[in-house]
């Protein structure tokens, strides 16, 4: 029998892990297969931070695998805001895991990294060689370290102790059950819940304060405001296709070294672009402007997503606007139970 435990089980890709297994064919290669008990857990089960908390979990499930999810998380506006917190909640969190693994003789486990642990500075696309070549963007560094840490222990527990730790870094991920918190979520769910707001509001169906000090009020006649020049480009990863490629990670690669699990660097998106799909996914009547004052982040990170497609040959990644769709269609039927700012649904 294998345990895989999955922590951060009920955010974005634990979700889609579960959405996967549940939807694909038992035994195929991304179902489940006979033998596989998987176990999907969350803040509320343990404090990752908590070492005593973190065995306490691991003696609980007795986990073989584990695919590691977990962790303290934002968009740029809160990273910066965050960077001391976020530097050192990802530390504790990611030792705790690994050590108990290590402790415990876990077979496998998967860590989720992320792309801005490369350097900001750096020839593109980026690739697995190049995480460690300078300093990551100034923006968000406390986050970049906090997971670049996670590829430098991942080599010291195989070189000391040969365990089998690894990662993946996901290019931008969205999808159903994201954090659609406008504060602290990614630019895909903030965008559709800004575009929520705005069409709500233009149709007279909210009570939304508008004044200066409520940070999506109406400017140039229009209440849906997107941050920056609109002009960033960024991969967007759908997170139902990355869980089929966790799963095919778990099962069917073993080195210490990282894998980008990415769109091929050409299916780069501008955030005007990404609005104006946003935009006809919701139907929205009204208008957007950029607020140019605000920052965007780095211009663009593209990655390559080269070796990955020669390991696992070959995979279809879902259309960018039919996930966006999808996403917008789960958001639309359960925008009053999703991970929403509640002051904003007055």
């Amino acid at each position: 029998m294998s345990v895989i435990l999955v922590t951060g089980g009920t955010g974005l890709v634990g979700k889609a892990l579960q959405h996967i297994l549940a939807i694909e064919p038992e035994g195929s290669r991304f179902g489940k297969k006979a033998g596989e008990h998987w176990v999907f857990v969350s803040s509320k089960d343990a404090d990752l931070r908590d070492s005593a908390q973190t065995m306490a979990l691991f003696e609980k499930h007795k986990p073989t695998h584990v695919i590691h999810l977990a962790a303290i998380v934002g968009g740029v506006y809160i990273n910066m805001k965050r960077n001391l917190t976020f530097l050192r909640d990802n530390i504790l969190i990611n030792d705790n895991i690994l050590h108990t693994s290590h402790v415990l003789g876990v077979k496998k486990v998967i860590s989720c990294l992320s792309t801005c642990v490369f350097p900001d500075k750096v020839t593109y696309p980026l690739d697995e060689t190049k995480i460690h070549l300078g300093p990551p963007h100034p923006s968000n560094f406390g986050y970049s370290h906090a997971k670049r840490m996670v590829d430098v222990q991942n080599r010291a527990y195989k070189e000391q102790f040969g365990c089998n730790f690894t990662s993946a870094i996901p290019t931008s991920i969205f999808g159903p059950h994201d954090n659609f918190e406008l504060e602290s979520a990614h630019v895909i769910p903030a965008l559709i819940h800004k575009c929520f707001l705005a069409q709500r509001m233009c149709a007279g169906h909210s009570k939304l304060p508008i004044s200066s000090s409520w940070p999506y009020h109406i400017e140039n006649g229009t209440s849906f405001v997107v941050g920056g020049t609109g002009k960033p480009l960024r991969q967007f990863i759908y997170s139902h296709d990355l869980a089929k490629l966790f799963i095919w990670q778990l099962r069917e690669y073993d080195s210490v070294e990282p894998v980008i699990l990415s769109v091929g660097e050409e299916e780069e998106v501008s955030i005007e672009t990404l609005t104006d799909a946003i935009v006809r996914a919701m139907d929205f009547k009204g208008e957007y402007v950029f607020d140019t004052s605000q920052a965007e982040g780095q211009f663009r990170k593209p990655a390559s997503n080269k070796k990955l497609i020669s390991l696992i040959g070959n995979f279809e990644f879902t259309p960018f606007q039919k996930a966006l769709d999808e996403t917008v269609q789960w958001f639309l039927a359960n925008h009053a139970r999703a991970r929403t700012d509640k002051r904003a649904e007055v």
